[in-house]
């Protein structure tokens, strides 16, 4: 139809709301940059799943990588691979990142998960891994030794997205940690305008957390209202990041339903939902309106607050200490599910490398 935005390009077009894509999958980020993308994302999860489903432009790839690199063990193999994977999907960004002076049109590739508690190493990887392309964006966790990682990498010149995040208590920990880097890096004459680094709020997995904690406690919610935790946390966020002026944006992501976008447009925010929920939202009725600034129902986040020690804990500015960010269990679920798609794809090298003699 002439003239037809979808949803997705019509938030994009109308509102300071920004459309990522939370895959590198060439495919999906074509279709996505059609509906007003200018940013994706990679991490072991993902870089699995675009094996699964574009496995014919990598098939004659991955044996040249294995005879070039002779000497290289499992792991080197995969980091080349997924190194490859998110720098071609960041060739497809790199008009946005232009137009954008940096802002926007950046891949995210993620650091090692297993080094969530070694702060160099996570510094060494992500400036190794800026150096891929100039449209790279780093993801750190917001661990505890992430988050020193995430001052220094900044202070380095690395844009960073803080992931394995749920929290209030971590997206100040890492405003303040990327303020304290870009300021260090003003202050000895460095450039940081065409930084753009952004915190991500996993809001879905909150949400998957305190339904779990329902079940673990027998806790009774009315129903729904567990859905609204992740965007009760979001829009906390969002009001404090807005308060106090911090130089990098959120983002959202781990989408469960339609509020993990519709509640957030408006906001001057990104929102990287994956292919499959940006084709449902395109094929929705759910209208483009701003409601970033509209308060989650108060009876709701009460609710939440009263019956979820682990909301309060995500919820409250001062609910966690950074030293409290690892044992917080949607932490420890996602990095040991980071940890396993990892060990899935070393895996998949492996056989590669060294098909096993005794599959048929």
């Amino acid at each position: 139809m002439p003239g037809y935005k979808s949803p997705l390009h019509e938030m994009t077009c109308t509102t300071p709301t920004v459309l990522w894509n939370d895959s590198c999958a060439i495919g999906e980020l074509t279709y996505s940059i059609e509906h007003g993308a200018v940013g994706a994302t990679s991490n072991p999860v993902i870089v699995g799943e675009v094996l699964k489903k574009e496995m014919r432009l990598w098939q004659d790839r991955i044996p040249q990588i294995i005879r070039e690199m002779p000497t290289a063990t499992e792991d080197e193999v995969t980091w080349k691979l997924i190194e490859e994977v998110s720098a071609r999907g960041a060739a497809l960004l790199v008009p946005a990142f232009e137009k954008s002076a940096g802002y926007n049109g950046r891949l995210s590739i993620q650091t090692d998960s297993r080094f969530y508690r070694n702060s160099e190493r996570i510094v060494a990887q992500a400036l190794h891994f800026d150096s891929i392309a100039p449209n790279m964006i780093v993801k750190i966790p917001a661990t505890a030794a992430g988050i020193v990682a995430i001052e220094q990498a900044t202070y380095c010149g690395v844009s960073i997205n803080a992931t394995v995040s749920f929290s209030v208590p971590q997206a100040v920990a890492v405003a303040e940690a990327v303020q304290r880097g870009l300021v260090r890096r003003e202050q000895e004459g460095k450039d940081t305008r065409r930084m753009g680094p952004v915190c991500t709020i996993m809001v879905g997995r909150l949400d998957d957390w305190l339904q779990v904690a329902a079940d673990q406690q027998n806790i009774i919610t009315d129903p729904g209202s567990v859905e609204w935790a992740g965007v009760a946390v979001m829009k906390h966020a969002y009001q404090i990041y807005k308060e106090r002026g911090y130089r990098l944006r959120l983002l959202s992501a781990a989408y469960r339903n339609h509020l993990h976008w519709s509640e957030f447009i408006g906001g001057d925010v990104v929102c990287s939902p994956p292919y499959v929920w940006q084709k449902r939202f395109n094929a929705s009725d759910v209208r483009v309106v701003p409601r970033m600034d509209k308060p989650v129902d108060p009876k709701i986040v009460d609710e939440l607050y009263r019956k979820f020690a682990d909301f309060r804990r995500a919820y409250d500015e001062n609910g966690m200490t950074v030293e409290e960010f690892d044992d917080f269990p949607p932490t420890r679920r996602t990095l040991r599910q980071f940890s396993a798609a990892y060990a899935d794809l070393v895996r998949l090298m492996r056989d590669q490398m060294m098909p096993n003699p005794d599959a048929k």
